[in-house]
């Protein structure tokens, strides 16, 4: 096998994250020359992090993205994929630093804020990022089970992923099934009671952010009626301002206010979108069975404030859905209160603030969570080309030999896995799902997904 290049004259980069953030980079870092090797880290065994395990099952529209995003390991001789590696428990940042030229971190938001609530921690309460997590089959959830035994749930949020997991929620069984979600869920999905999904925004409709996608998708679902209470969609001035300048915005604004009109066609299913409205406690013995829910007004700057007018909400089941963020990385400076990696367009600061030579950080980790999945793109197009600059600035290059770090990973008792591993278990899910009449189904198991990938060849984890 090529060794990739170890030549001093050859800069060696590692990316830690194998989502779509981290593939851009590879990308870009791929594009601006031959003299340039990637080692791409992840902790699962599989690339595209949030596109495989956030982006909703039924919508495979969006999925197709990895279409794109596999191009970055075209170059076999350039870029490896080294998959089922813990950052900070099998390899560590000194180990990186030692090794490569240049680490760019680009590990998303894999943390969840809570609403901070009475009530919060009562069964049937739960993260929505849990459930997310099940049902796209992450090896996190592979023991999780959810009791879907409840005709209300509350999802509290105002957007895509509280609009994806209220979507989930009011799917037939029939239109589950036409997903990838693991064979357990859809047994779970099979025996659901959930007929109405309550949608819980604290501010108005012209700040949810909802994408127009996003909307258009829940417009088209066949068995579910859209309620909107005509009260809670009036505009104030700001709103109105707001809207004259986003286009976009007032289309989204003006199908919310349609709905609101629109009469009942009688759906066995509902989705009630919920403006103007926070949580304030949660209510039950044993488990979830309403929530108290305050009325808010509208303030002049956009934001509002509680009036003290509640009502009670019969649900047996929430999730919260109010935002993902960052968690620290072993060894890497941290932003505590803004949940990001500290950086000055993509370059790692230390605790000092001062630059930390060779470090890089992309994606949710460095921007927090927001934008879609292309906007990684721009994103990690204005790291890389800080990286790049600090390389040509170099007179030489570390010039380690790429099996080095495979090597300590197997004297570490990793199992790591690469990209002829990936393509064995991609091929097996897809084999499960052809036989099933569906597009894939998903091995959520840790140990089962590696059963599916391992090579014969006990050097698995060799370099090029």
């Amino acid at each position: 096998m090529n060794d990739g290049g170890t030549g001093a004259g050859t800069a060696r980069v590692a990316v830690v994250g194998a989502g779509p953030a981290g593939l851009y980079a590879v990308q870009a870092l791929l594009a601006s020359g031959p003299a340039i090797r990637v080692d791409v880290f992840d902790r699962l065994p599989t690339p595209y992090g949030l596109v495989r395990y956030g982006v909703a099952p039924d919508n495979q529209k969006i999925k197709s993205v990895t279409r794109v995003l596999r191009t970055a390991f075209d170059d076999e001789r350039r870029v490896r994929f080294i998959g089922n590696v813990r950052f900070g428990v099998d390899l560590h940042r000194a180990d990186l630093l030692e090794h490569y030229d240049a680490v760019v971190y680009a590990t998303g938001a894999q943390g969840e804020r809570r609403l901070g609530i009475p009530g919060e921690d009562l069964p049937g309460s739960h993260g929505a990022k849990d459930f997310v997590d099940w049902y796209s089959g992450h090896p996190d959830a592979a023991e999780r089970s959810f009791r879907l035994d409840t005709t209300s749930v509350a999802v509290v949020g105002a957007g895509n992923v509280a609009l994806d997991v209220a979507r989930m929620l009011v799917r037939t069984p029939e239109e589950i099934a036409a997903t990838d979600v693991p064979d357990r869920v859809l047994g779970a999905f099979r025996e659901s009671r959930v007929t109405d999904a309550h949608l819980i925004a604290r501010r108005g409709v012209a700040q949810a952010k909802f994408t127009a996608e996003e909307l258009r998708t829940i417009n088209g679902l066949p068995e579910v009626d859209i309620v909107v209470r005509p009260g809670e969609v009036s505009l104030t001035g700001e709103d109105e301002r707001l809207i004259a300048s986003n286009r976009q915005l007032a289309a989204n604004v003006a199908m919310m206010r349609e709905w609101s009109q629109r009469p009942s066609r009688g759906k066995p299913r509902r989705i009630h979108i919920r403006f103007l409205r926070s949580p304030v406690r949660i209510l039950g013995g044993n488990r979830v069975e309403g929530v108290v829910l305050e009325r808010n007004e509208p303030l002049a700057d956009g934001q509002v404030r509680g009036t003290g007018e509640c009502e009670t909400l019969e649900v047996g089941m929430i999730f919260r859905s109010v935002g993902y963020k960052a968690l620290p990385l072993a060894g890497v400076a941290f932003d505590e209160a803004r949940s990001v990696i500290p950086h000055r367009e993509g370059r790692v600061l230390d605790e000092a603030g001062r630059i930390a030579e060779g470090e890089y950080v992309t994606g949710w980790a460095k921007r927090g969570p927001s934008g879609i999945i292309g906007t990684n793109k721009s994103d990690s197009a204005q790291t890389v080309s800080h990286l790049l600059a600090d390389l040509a600035a170099r007179s030489s290059y570390k010039g380690r030999d790429p099996r080095e770090i495979t090597d300590r990973l197997r004297d570490r008792g990793v199992d790591c896995t690469d990209w002829a591993d990936w393509l064995r278990l991609d091929g097996h899910e897809i084999e499960l799902g052809r036989a099933q009449g569906r597009p894939r189904v998903k091995l959520p198991a840790l140990r089962a997904m590696l059963d599916a990938a391992r090579l014969p060849d006990p050097n698995a984890c060799e370099g090029h």
